[in-house]
């Protein structure tokens, strides 16, 4: 079992590694690693005892000050290889440079010294090193105006502003999912490699994106309905999309339920996909779920009975609730990385419409089990 730590754990790649790691606990065994530990030599000396693997992703990306970006990256990468030299670590380092290297700024030139400064420590002390250039990066819970420009679009659109291109060039990006794995691969190769370029997934313009974007507002946002997905950056953008949402209040959206002398009729949802839908009954005081899901899209529509669904994001304390009543037809979709839960809260049946976009597979369920 390889022991790992992710300075900037908390970051938006680094929580998506720490998260992905927990998924293997026979493989992994995660190091906790805190902001503070780099302001007290003590601290950082006792965490890199630790780890047989650092990834080294903490990192300044934006200040009106370029110099403060410079200057603050090299620190902490002196930081890190001091504390390597002192407990005279044999650890596998692994570090986030990126595709700004040779470009004419110093956030680019503090990541190339820093890739740098880490091969030199390397050569020294008989190190394994990874030093990894990054294309663009997107996904879920990336800050807007910080991460990527995905991060923005996605804020905005949610929240009632309009997106503006500065610039509508081609950009190469990789989700951030498949960029944890390009990690996770390079830690189980351990070899080193000063200079990995990670390959790019796809290639975009701007305006294509914002466009894609614009759809999916316009069809699932607004209306509830799940687009054309033809590709795996589709689904992936999607995902992404869905995870801006003020989850809090969006939920649950009512259906339009249309009634006549022989009862009533609702449309439970509209695809541009297929998947898998199901029907379920669970009697009163019983609980199913308690899973998350890391790429599937999700709906849960209750038709019959009262029903408390719960959602919890798995590295966050706060639990969403939403109450629903058959007799108000209405869903709740599951967003990835939230386990989620559904409760027959009524004395009577609760009848439950499921649809997910893909049929279970046992060999790849892509659904771990986390108590709410």
């Amino acid at each position: 079992m390889k022991k790992i730590g992710i300075t900037g754990q908390n970051g938006f790649v680094g929580s998506h590694l720490y998260n992905t790691l927990s998924l293997q606990p026979e493989k992994f065994e995660r190091i906790s690693f805190e902001k503070d530990f780099f302001e007290s030599s003590e601290k950082l000396d006792d965490f890199v005892k630790q780890c047989d693997v650092i990834v080294h992703l903490a990192a300044m990306n934006r200040h009106s000050d370029q110099e403060v970006i410079f200057n603050n990256n090299i620190e902490l990468v002196k930081k890190l290889t001091d504390s390597l030299e002192r407990t005279k670590s044999k650890a596998h380092i692994l570090f986030s440079s990126s595709s700004q290297e040779e470009k004419d700024n110093l956030y680019g030139k503090s990541k190339k010294e820093g890739r740098e400064l880490f091969a030199d420590w390397a050569k020294k002390n008989g190190g394994t090193f990874t030093g990894m250039v990054i294309p663009n990066v997107f996904g879920p819970f990336g800050k807007p105006n910080y991460n990527s420009f995905i991060a923005t679009f996605c804020h905005k659109l949610t929240h009632g502003e309009n997106p503006v291109i500065d610039n509508d060039g081609e950009v190469k990006l990789i989700y951030v999912g498949e960029l944890v794995q390009e990690i996770i691969n390079q830690i189980d190769i351990a070899e080193t490699n000063e200079l990995y370029e990670v390959p790019h997934t796809s290639v975009n313009k701007v305006s294509e994106v914002l466009t894609k974007l614009e759809n999916y507002k316009k069809l699932y946002f607004d209306n509830g309905e799940i687009p054309v997905l033809e590709s795996k950056f589709d689904l992936n953008l999607f995902n992404t999309f869905r995870c801006y949402f003020d989850i809090k209040n969006h939920y649950p959206v009512k259906f339009t339920q249309h009634t006549d002398p022989r009862g009533a009729f609702v449309e439970v949802i509209r695809l541009g996909i297929g998947g898998q839908c199901s029907f379920s009954t669970t009697v009163p005081g019983i609980t199913r779920g308690n899973h998350f899901h890391t790429r599937k899209i999700e709906r849960f529509a209750v038709i019959k009975g009262k029903a408390l669904i719960q959602l919890r994001k798995i590295d966050t304390d706060e639990v969403l609730d939403f109450y629903l009543d058959g007799n108000e037809p209405a869903y709740v979709d599951m967003p990835i990385w939230y386990t989620h839960n559904i409760k027959n809260i009524d004395e009577e049946e609760l009848y439950t419409i499921f649809w997910i976009n893909e049929p279970f597979n046992p060999e790849d369920s892509d659904t771990y089990f986390v108590e709410i």
